[in-house]
């Protein structure tokens, strides 16, 4: 996995999610918590850059609803997990 590829799928996330939401910061925490979760999957797997957009809109969609890291990440685990799940089917 490749910086390039860890920043591009973050990039996508973001974009994505600032075309959502009207009026965040471009440096919202938001922003660095997202970077934070992709480099940690980055780091623990070699997924590619579908799965980590997927990964990455799905952990910003989450943090929004609940508000907590930790429940974001593991929903965002989750859709992960079934889009592996649906690969090797």
């Amino acid at each position: 996995m490749t910086a390039q590829t860890r920043k591009a799928a973050c990039a996508f996330a973001w974009r994505n999610y600032l075309l959502v939401n009207n009026g965040i910061n471009e440096n919202d925490k938001r922003r660095s918590a997202l970077d934070r979760y992709v480099t940690d999957l980055c780091d623990s797997g070699g997924y590619d850059f579908d799965l980590l957009q997927i990964a990455a809109v799905t952990y910003l969609k989450t943090l929004d609803e609940l508000h907590d890291d930790r429940s974001a990440r593991l929903v965002a685990d989750r859709a992960l997990a079934k889009c592996l799940e649906s690969r090797s089917a």
